[in-house]
Protein backbone atom coordinates (compact mmCIF):
# COMPACT_ATOMS: atom_id res chain seq x y z
CA UNK A 1 0.00 0.00 0.00
CA UNK A 2 1.53 3.38 -1.22
CA UNK A 3 2.27 6.40 1.56
CA UNK A 4 -0.64 8.05 -0.27
CA UNK A 5 -3.40 5.23 0.19
CA UNK A 6 -2.55 5.01 4.33
CA UNK A 7 -2.88 9.02 4.50
CA UNK A 8 -6.04 9.11 2.70
CA UNK A 9 -7.26 6.50 4.55
CA UNK A 10 -5.94 7.55 7.92
CA UNK A 11 -7.32 10.82 7.36
CA UNK A 12 -10.68 9.95 5.75
CA UNK A 13 -11.11 7.09 8.81
CA UNK A 14 -14.98 7.12 9.60
CA UNK A 15 -14.32 7.05 13.27
CA UNK A 16 -11.62 10.08 13.34
CA UNK A 17 -14.15 12.24 11.59
CA UNK A 18 -16.89 11.53 14.11
CA UNK A 19 -14.73 12.25 16.66
CA UNK A 20 -13.85 15.24 15.49
CA UNK A 21 -17.21 17.03 15.01
CA UNK A 22 -18.02 16.80 18.51
CA UNK A 23 -14.72 19.44 19.02
CA UNK A 24 -15.86 22.46 17.53
CA UNK A 25 -19.36 22.36 20.14
CA UNK A 26 -17.44 21.59 22.53
CA UNK A 27 -15.08 23.83 22.71
CA UNK A 28 -17.29 26.30 21.91
CA UNK A 29 -19.43 25.39 24.62
CA UNK A 30 -15.83 25.71 26.98
CA UNK A 31 -15.17 29.03 25.72
CA UNK A 32 -18.67 30.69 25.96
CA UNK A 33 -20.69 29.54 29.35
CA UNK A 34 -18.01 30.88 31.71
CA UNK A 35 -18.43 34.39 29.73
CA UNK A 36 -21.78 34.22 30.00
CA UNK A 37 -22.34 33.46 34.06
CA UNK A 38 -19.70 36.93 34.65
CA UNK A 39 -21.70 38.88 32.75
CA UNK A 40 -24.80 41.35 33.48
CA UNK A 41 -26.73 39.55 30.40
CA UNK A 42 -29.85 37.17 31.50
CA UNK A 43 -27.85 34.09 32.40
CA UNK A 44 -30.72 31.44 31.56
CA UNK A 45 -31.63 33.42 27.90
CA UNK A 46 -27.63 33.33 26.84
CA UNK A 47 -26.85 29.69 27.96
CA UNK A 48 -29.76 28.57 25.54
CA UNK A 49 -28.83 30.13 23.03
CA UNK A 50 -24.96 29.58 23.29
CA UNK A 51 -26.40 25.79 23.50
CA UNK A 52 -28.72 25.96 20.89
CA UNK A 53 -26.30 27.58 18.51
CA UNK A 54 -23.26 25.01 19.39
CA UNK A 55 -25.16 21.64 19.27
CA UNK A 56 -26.37 21.57 15.98
CA UNK A 57 -22.56 21.81 15.11
CA UNK A 58 -22.29 17.89 16.13
CA UNK A 59 -24.34 17.21 12.50
CA UNK A 60 -22.69 19.89 10.90
CA UNK A 61 -21.22 17.02 7.96
CA UNK A 62 -23.84 15.39 7.83
CA UNK A 63 -26.70 18.16 7.35
CA UNK A 64 -24.39 21.32 6.52
CA UNK A 65 -26.96 23.46 4.81
CA UNK A 66 -29.57 22.62 7.58
CA UNK A 67 -27.21 22.71 10.34
CA UNK A 68 -26.29 26.36 8.93
CA UNK A 69 -30.23 27.64 8.76
CA UNK A 70 -30.51 26.60 12.30
CA UNK A 71 -27.68 28.73 14.02
CA UNK A 72 -28.56 31.36 11.22
CA UNK A 73 -32.34 31.57 12.44
CA UNK A 74 -30.78 31.45 16.34
CA UNK A 75 -28.29 34.05 15.61
CA UNK A 76 -30.66 36.40 14.28
CA UNK A 77 -32.42 36.33 17.41
CA UNK A 78 -29.50 36.42 19.71
CA UNK A 79 -28.94 39.79 17.53
CA UNK A 80 -32.62 40.88 17.72
CA UNK A 81 -32.67 40.66 21.07
CA UNK A 82 -28.85 42.12 21.72
CA UNK A 83 -27.76 39.61 23.33
CA UNK A 84 -23.70 39.52 23.12
CA UNK A 85 -22.26 35.79 22.76
CA UNK A 86 -18.98 34.16 21.76
CA UNK A 87 -20.73 31.09 20.68
CA UNK A 88 -21.58 33.36 17.86
CA UNK A 89 -18.63 32.27 16.00
CA UNK A 90 -21.11 29.20 15.40
CA UNK A 91 -22.42 31.12 12.28
CA UNK A 92 -18.92 31.39 10.60
CA UNK A 93 -18.00 27.50 11.55
CA UNK A 94 -21.99 26.65 9.62
CA UNK A 95 -20.42 28.66 6.67
CA UNK A 96 -16.82 26.95 6.76
CA UNK A 97 -19.01 23.46 6.48
CA UNK A 98 -21.24 24.62 3.60
CA UNK A 99 -18.08 26.22 1.52
CA UNK A 100 -16.31 23.04 2.15
CA UNK A 101 -19.09 20.52 1.55
CA UNK A 102 -21.37 21.74 -0.76
CA UNK A 103 -21.56 23.10 -4.30
CA UNK A 104 -20.02 26.82 -4.65
CA UNK A 105 -23.69 27.61 -6.03
CA UNK A 106 -25.17 26.61 -2.82
CA UNK A 107 -22.34 28.37 -0.84
CA UNK A 108 -23.07 31.39 -2.62
CA UNK A 109 -25.99 31.53 -1.24
CA UNK A 110 -25.71 30.93 2.19
CA UNK A 111 -22.65 33.76 1.92
CA UNK A 112 -25.42 36.40 0.61
CA UNK A 113 -27.41 34.96 3.85
CA UNK A 114 -24.56 35.24 6.05
CA UNK A 115 -23.74 38.86 4.41
CA UNK A 116 -27.44 40.02 5.68
CA UNK A 117 -27.47 38.74 9.31
CA UNK A 118 -23.75 40.58 9.69
CA UNK A 119 -25.29 43.64 8.62
CA UNK A 120 -28.00 43.60 10.90
CA UNK A 121 -25.54 42.56 13.78
CA UNK A 122 -23.11 45.52 13.13
CA UNK A 123 -26.00 48.18 12.92
CA UNK A 124 -27.73 46.15 16.26
CA UNK A 125 -24.65 46.67 18.12
CA UNK A 126 -22.68 49.50 16.47
CA UNK A 127 -24.16 52.98 15.64
CA UNK A 128 -22.49 56.00 13.20
CA UNK A 129 -19.50 55.32 11.62
CA UNK A 130 -18.72 52.35 13.81
CA UNK A 131 -21.78 49.95 11.92
CA UNK A 132 -19.46 50.47 8.52
CA UNK A 133 -16.33 49.31 10.33
CA UNK A 134 -18.01 46.52 12.22
CA UNK A 135 -19.76 45.38 8.93
CA UNK A 136 -16.39 45.20 7.41
CA UNK A 137 -14.85 43.15 9.86
CA UNK A 138 -17.63 40.79 10.32
CA UNK A 139 -17.11 40.26 6.33
CA UNK A 140 -13.75 40.00 6.72
CA UNK A 141 -14.16 36.98 8.88
CA UNK A 142 -16.66 35.66 6.91
CA UNK A 143 -14.50 35.38 3.85
CA UNK A 144 -11.65 34.10 5.88
CA UNK A 145 -14.13 31.26 6.60
CA UNK A 146 -14.97 30.95 3.06
CA UNK A 147 -12.34 30.90 1.85
CA UNK A 148 -10.90 28.03 3.71
CA UNK A 149 -14.03 26.24 2.79
CA UNK A 150 -13.31 26.27 -0.51
CA UNK A 151 -9.65 25.25 0.10
CA UNK A 152 -10.83 22.23 2.29
CA UNK A 153 -12.87 21.20 -0.38
CA UNK A 154 -10.74 21.37 -3.10
CA UNK A 155 -8.39 19.61 -1.27
CA UNK A 156 -10.55 16.48 -0.44
CA UNK A 157 -11.49 16.47 -3.69
CA UNK A 158 -7.75 16.15 -4.67
CA UNK A 159 -7.11 13.91 -2.03
CA UNK A 160 -10.20 11.60 -3.04
CA UNK A 161 -8.57 12.02 -6.53
CA UNK A 162 -4.90 10.78 -5.40
CA UNK A 163 -6.68 7.33 -2.80
CA UNK A 164 -8.14 6.52 -6.46
CA UNK A 165 -5.47 6.93 -8.54
CA UNK A 166 -3.38 4.81 -5.97
CA UNK A 167 -5.68 2.40 -5.64
CA UNK A 168 -5.51 2.01 -9.27
CA UNK A 169 -1.87 1.93 -9.70
CA UNK A 170 -1.82 -0.91 -6.71
CA UNK A 171 -4.25 -3.55 -9.19
CA UNK A 172 -2.36 -2.35 -12.35
CA UNK A 173 0.58 -3.57 -10.30
CA UNK A 174 -1.06 -6.91 -9.39
CA UNK A 175 -2.42 -7.52 -12.76
CA UNK A 176 0.69 -6.62 -14.28
CA UNK A 177 2.53 -9.12 -11.32
CA UNK A 178 -0.07 -11.45 -12.90
CA UNK A 179 0.89 -10.98 -15.86
CA UNK A 180 4.65 -11.45 -15.38
CA UNK A 181 3.88 -14.66 -13.74
CA UNK A 182 1.87 -16.05 -16.82
CA UNK A 183 4.86 -14.81 -19.10
CA UNK A 184 7.50 -16.41 -17.23
CA UNK A 185 5.22 -19.93 -17.22
CA UNK A 186 5.10 -19.58 -20.40
CA UNK A 187 8.97 -19.55 -20.91
CA UNK A 188 9.98 -21.60 -18.81
CA UNK A 189 7.18 -24.38 -20.90
CA UNK A 190 8.99 -23.62 -23.49
CA UNK A 191 12.56 -23.57 -23.02
CA UNK A 192 11.82 -26.80 -21.33
CA UNK A 193 10.08 -28.43 -24.24
CA UNK A 194 13.36 -26.85 -26.15
CA UNK A 195 16.18 -27.99 -24.59
CA UNK A 196 14.64 -30.94 -22.30
CA UNK A 197 12.38 -32.57 -25.10
CA UNK A 198 16.19 -33.05 -27.12
CA UNK A 199 17.41 -35.44 -24.54
CA UNK A 200 14.53 -36.95 -23.41
CA UNK A 201 13.92 -38.63 -27.42
CA UNK A 202 17.31 -39.02 -27.81
CA UNK A 203 17.19 -41.20 -24.24
CA UNK A 204 14.05 -43.23 -25.99
CA UNK A 205 15.64 -43.89 -29.28
CA UNK A 206 18.86 -45.04 -27.55
CA UNK A 207 16.18 -47.74 -25.10
CA UNK A 208 14.67 -48.96 -28.09
CA UNK A 209 18.01 -49.56 -29.42
CA UNK A 210 19.62 -51.09 -26.19
CA UNK A 211 16.04 -52.92 -26.05
CA UNK A 212 16.90 -54.53 -30.00
CA UNK A 213 20.33 -55.51 -29.08
CA UNK A 214 20.07 -56.91 -25.50
CA UNK A 215 19.59 -60.84 -27.12
CA UNK A 216 21.89 -60.27 -29.62
CA UNK A 217 24.68 -57.86 -28.11
CA UNK A 218 24.74 -57.51 -24.11
CA UNK A 219 28.13 -55.49 -24.44
CA UNK A 220 26.84 -53.11 -26.80
CA UNK A 221 23.41 -52.81 -24.93
CA UNK A 222 24.94 -52.13 -22.22
CA UNK A 223 27.40 -49.29 -23.33
CA UNK A 224 23.91 -47.59 -25.11
CA UNK A 225 22.39 -47.76 -21.68
CA UNK A 226 25.34 -46.17 -20.27
CA UNK A 227 24.85 -42.99 -23.07
CA UNK A 228 20.94 -43.07 -22.08
CA UNK A 229 22.12 -42.51 -17.78
CA UNK A 230 24.39 -39.57 -18.83
CA UNK A 231 21.52 -38.05 -21.05
CA UNK A 232 19.33 -38.34 -18.41
CA UNK A 233 21.66 -36.89 -16.15
CA UNK A 234 21.72 -34.07 -18.30
CA UNK A 235 18.50 -33.39 -18.83
CA UNK A 236 17.73 -33.25 -15.29
CA UNK A 237 20.68 -30.82 -14.70
CA UNK A 238 19.54 -28.53 -17.77
CA UNK A 239 15.71 -29.01 -15.85
CA UNK A 240 17.45 -27.49 -12.11
CA UNK A 241 18.86 -24.91 -14.05
CA UNK A 242 15.66 -23.77 -16.44
CA UNK A 243 13.52 -23.80 -13.74
CA UNK A 244 15.97 -21.97 -11.21
CA UNK A 245 16.08 -18.77 -13.54
CA UNK A 246 12.87 -16.71 -12.54
CA UNK A 247 13.40 -13.56 -14.20
CA UNK A 248 11.20 -13.08 -17.21
CA UNK A 249 12.28 -11.91 -20.59
CA UNK A 250 9.57 -10.86 -22.28
CA UNK A 251 11.95 -10.07 -25.57
CA UNK A 252 12.63 -13.88 -26.02
CA UNK A 253 12.63 -15.80 -29.11
CA UNK A 254 13.56 -19.15 -28.15
CA UNK A 255 13.08 -21.28 -31.10
CA UNK A 256 15.73 -22.75 -30.62
CA UNK A 257 17.05 -21.47 -27.57
CA UNK A 258 20.64 -19.39 -28.65
CA UNK A 259 23.94 -20.54 -27.64
CA UNK A 260 27.16 -20.09 -27.87
CA UNK A 261 27.18 -20.62 -31.73
CA UNK A 262 24.94 -17.65 -31.68
CA UNK A 263 27.19 -15.12 -30.07
CA UNK A 264 28.90 -14.33 -33.40
CA UNK A 265 25.22 -13.30 -34.94
CA UNK A 266 25.02 -11.57 -31.52
CA UNK A 267 27.74 -9.29 -32.22
CA UNK A 268 26.38 -9.14 -35.93
CA UNK A 269 23.35 -7.06 -34.61
CA UNK A 270 25.12 -5.27 -32.07
CA UNK A 271 26.97 -3.78 -34.83
CA UNK A 272 24.41 -3.39 -37.02
CA UNK A 273 22.95 -0.91 -33.82
CA UNK A 274 25.77 1.18 -34.24
CA UNK A 275 28.00 -0.75 -31.43
CA UNK A 276 31.84 -1.65 -32.95
CA UNK A 277 31.95 -5.13 -30.90
CA UNK A 278 34.71 -8.06 -31.02
CA UNK A 279 34.36 -11.30 -29.50
CA UNK A 280 37.44 -13.04 -28.84
CA UNK A 281 37.42 -17.27 -27.69
CA UNK A 282 40.57 -18.99 -25.76
CA UNK A 283 41.21 -22.14 -24.35
CA UNK A 284 40.56 -25.54 -25.05
CA UNK A 285 37.22 -25.79 -26.20
CA UNK A 286 34.86 -28.26 -25.32
CA UNK A 287 30.67 -29.51 -25.31
CA UNK A 288 28.54 -27.29 -23.07
CA UNK A 289 25.38 -28.28 -21.68
CA UNK A 290 22.17 -26.26 -23.99
CA UNK A 291 21.69 -24.28 -20.41
CA UNK A 292 24.97 -23.24 -19.57
CA UNK A 293 25.20 -22.22 -23.14
CA UNK A 294 21.71 -20.20 -23.09
CA UNK A 295 22.97 -18.47 -19.89
CA UNK A 296 26.41 -17.51 -21.49
CA UNK A 297 24.77 -16.05 -24.13
CA UNK A 298 22.18 -13.96 -22.31
CA UNK A 299 25.12 -12.75 -20.16
CA UNK A 300 26.48 -11.48 -23.26
CA UNK A 301 23.02 -10.03 -24.62
CA UNK A 302 22.35 -8.45 -21.41
CA UNK A 303 25.88 -6.71 -21.31
CA UNK A 304 25.83 -5.56 -24.27
CA UNK A 305 22.51 -3.92 -24.32
CA UNK A 306 23.73 -2.08 -21.49
CA UNK A 307 26.40 -0.62 -23.38
CA UNK A 308 24.14 0.17 -26.39
CA UNK A 309 21.91 2.34 -23.82
CA UNK A 310 24.35 3.60 -21.27
CA UNK A 311 27.98 3.99 -22.68
CA UNK A 312 27.46 6.79 -24.98
CA UNK A 313 28.84 7.52 -28.54
CA UNK A 314 32.26 6.42 -29.78
CA UNK A 315 31.97 3.26 -27.72
CA UNK A 316 33.74 -0.25 -28.44
CA UNK A 317 32.73 -3.38 -26.41
CA UNK A 318 35.33 -6.67 -26.01
CA UNK A 319 33.57 -9.83 -25.53
CA UNK A 320 36.28 -12.46 -24.24
CA UNK A 321 35.06 -15.65 -23.73
CA UNK A 322 37.82 -18.42 -21.94
CA UNK A 323 38.00 -22.07 -21.31
CA UNK A 324 39.15 -22.86 -18.41
CA UNK A 325 39.44 -26.32 -16.07
CA UNK A 326 37.38 -25.23 -13.51
CA UNK A 327 34.56 -23.96 -16.35
CA UNK A 328 34.28 -21.13 -18.18
CA UNK A 329 34.92 -17.42 -17.74
CA UNK A 330 33.18 -14.64 -19.39
CA UNK A 331 34.16 -10.60 -19.79
CA UNK A 332 32.15 -8.05 -21.49
CA UNK A 333 34.05 -4.65 -21.17
CA UNK A 334 33.51 -1.40 -23.06
CA UNK A 335 35.03 1.92 -23.44
CA UNK A 336 32.21 3.99 -22.87
CA UNK A 337 31.07 6.93 -20.46
CA UNK A 338 30.40 4.39 -17.61
CA UNK A 339 28.06 5.34 -14.75
CA UNK A 340 29.61 6.56 -10.85
CA UNK A 341 31.56 4.82 -8.78
CA UNK A 342 29.31 1.81 -6.93
CA UNK A 343 26.55 3.00 -8.96
CA UNK A 344 24.26 0.59 -11.27
CA UNK A 345 22.35 1.16 -14.49
CA UNK A 346 18.39 0.88 -13.55
CA UNK A 347 16.39 -1.76 -14.49
CA UNK A 348 16.61 -5.36 -13.33
CA UNK A 349 19.41 -6.11 -16.30
CA UNK A 350 22.09 -6.97 -13.34
CA UNK A 351 19.70 -8.48 -11.44
CA UNK A 352 18.91 -11.17 -13.70
CA UNK A 353 22.25 -11.96 -14.69
CA UNK A 354 22.83 -12.22 -11.02
CA UNK A 355 20.37 -14.84 -10.60
CA UNK A 356 21.58 -16.60 -14.10
CA UNK A 357 24.67 -17.07 -12.42
CA UNK A 358 23.76 -17.52 -8.99
CA UNK A 359 22.08 -20.52 -10.29
CA UNK A 360 24.90 -22.17 -12.07
CA UNK A 361 26.98 -21.65 -8.64
CA UNK A 362 29.03 -19.00 -10.26
CA UNK A 363 30.23 -15.74 -9.37
CA UNK A 364 29.62 -12.30 -11.14
CA UNK A 365 31.23 -8.89 -10.49
CA UNK A 366 29.67 -5.80 -12.36
CA UNK A 367 31.25 -1.95 -12.61
CA UNK A 368 33.30 1.09 -13.54
CA UNK A 369 36.39 -0.31 -15.48
CA UNK A 370 39.74 1.65 -15.44
CA UNK A 371 40.31 4.11 -17.07
CA UNK A 372 37.10 4.23 -17.86
CA UNK A 373 34.27 2.01 -19.46
CA UNK A 374 31.69 -0.80 -17.64
CA UNK A 375 33.00 -3.90 -17.14
CA UNK A 376 31.31 -7.34 -16.36
CA UNK A 377 32.56 -10.50 -15.57
CA UNK A 378 31.60 -13.57 -14.51
CA UNK A 379 32.89 -17.32 -13.56
CA UNK A 380 30.82 -20.18 -13.96
CA UNK A 381 31.72 -23.57 -13.26
CA UNK A 382 30.54 -26.83 -15.21
CA UNK A 383 32.49 -29.82 -12.78
CA UNK A 384 29.93 -29.00 -9.10
CA UNK A 385 26.99 -28.58 -11.77
CA UNK A 386 27.97 -32.19 -13.04
CA UNK A 387 28.61 -33.34 -9.93
CA UNK A 388 25.60 -32.45 -8.06
CA UNK A 389 23.29 -33.63 -11.24
CA UNK A 390 25.02 -37.00 -10.71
Amino acid sequence: MTLVTRWSRWALDPGRLRLLDWFPPVALLALSIPGVVRTDQPVATSIVLTVLLSAPLVLRRRYPVVVFALVFAVAIVQFWIGLRLGAGLALLVAFYTVAALRPPRVAGAAAVTLEAGLALAAARFSGGNGWLLAFVFLSGMATAAGVLGVYARTRAALLSQLHERADRVERERDQEIELAGADERARIARELHDVVAHHLTVMIALADGAAAAVSTSPARAADVMTTVSATGRKALADTRRLLGVLRADPTDSLNPQPGISRLEALMEQVRSAGLPATITVTGRHRELSSALQLTIYRLVQEALTNTLKHAGPDTHAFVRLAYTDAGVELEVRDDGLGTAEGAEPSGHGLTGMRERVAAWDGELRAGPAAPRGWLVSARLPTESVEAGSR
